[in-house]
């Protein structure tokens, strides 16, 4: 069967997700490619042709695919629609998220032919405390375009939808851990649970850098940076993301949490992209 039409549904606040997802869609070179980035605001509902494919590519959050990018892509439905799903993680481990991804689908009308895990550059990464930096790189990415140009052929290769195997997301290969690097970071984290150590707050500002430009304002994806004064943000909306501290020109913004060290130190061996077809 011929591709016509692809759908990218990312949700994707330092747009690592959206890269990969579009990488993916140029290896698939479908005559149209549809963007629904869920990133700053919920869409109308919409649903998905049975001849068309969706590439659904997300980011990780805590081992789980980020709660707001649930709830926003919550209203696209699939009928019998054929879909990629893409979990995006900072070099530590996508735990759950996978999984999470694929009962999106079989909830939401969709068949999961294909299924992929790809690096992204992890929200608390800084120069100082690097975390995947970088990526994905131009490696990644075109591990990600051969990735499409597989769904490809595969999808050429049925005469209809229903020809199309599923996969079982839980067949696709495992990131390699050292061991020791995990039991340190558990550890370590249990230590803190137990203490009653405080989670990250939300990113703060440098007064004597920041000029007001409110390029961090229009970088957050649930409007929690004041637009009258950009050193305020609302604790209860801020998904710490940290959009704003990577996209702020000036250098301005960062998120002090003890997270950041503990993965630097931890997850420096840069775990390779897992596929499956």
């Amino acid at each position: 069967m011929k591709i016509n039409k692809v759908h990218l549904i990312t949700f994707s606040p330092t747009r690592t997700s959206l890269r990969i997802g579009k990488a993916i869609a140029n290896g698939i070179e479908a005559e149209e490619l549809v963007v629904s980035d869920f990133t700053h605001s919920d869409k109308q509902e919409s649903e998905i042709k049975e001849n068309d494919l969706a590439v659904i590519s997300l980011p990780v959050y805590g081992g789980h695919i980020a709660p707001l990018a649930k709830k926003r892509i919550d209203s696209v439905k699939g009928c019998g629609t054929p879909a990629v799903v893409i979990a995006v993680y900072g070099n530590r481990d996508y735990e759950m998220a996978l999984h999470e991804m694929a009962e999106y689908c079989s909830g939401h009308g969709f068949k999961v032919v294909a299924a992929g895990t790809f690096v992204g550059e992890h929200s608390y990464s800084t120069q100082l405390t690097p975390i995947a930096m970088g990526r994905p790189d131009a490696d990644d990415e075109e591990c990600a375009r051969q990735f499409g140009v597989a769904i490809r052929q595969k999808m050429e290769s049925a005469e209809n939808t229903e020809d199309l195997s599923v996969v079982d997301v839980n067949d696709i290969e495992r990131p390699k851990q050292d061991a020791e690097a995990v039991s340190r970071f558990k550890s370590t984290v249990a230590g803190w649970v137990k203490d009653g150590m405080i989670k990250p707050s939300v990113p703060e500002v440098d007064r004597s850098k920041c000029n007001g430009c409110g390029v961090c304002v229009g970088v957050c994806p649930t409007a929690a940076i004041s637009e009258d004064d950009v050193s305020v943000v609302s604790v209860d909306r801020c998904i710490k993301c940290c959009a704003c501290v990577k996209e702020c020109p000036e250098h301005a913004r960062s998120l002090s949490t003890p997270f950041a060290r503990l993965l630097a130190d931890n997850f420096k061996e840069r775990k390779e992209n897992m596929t499956l077809l």
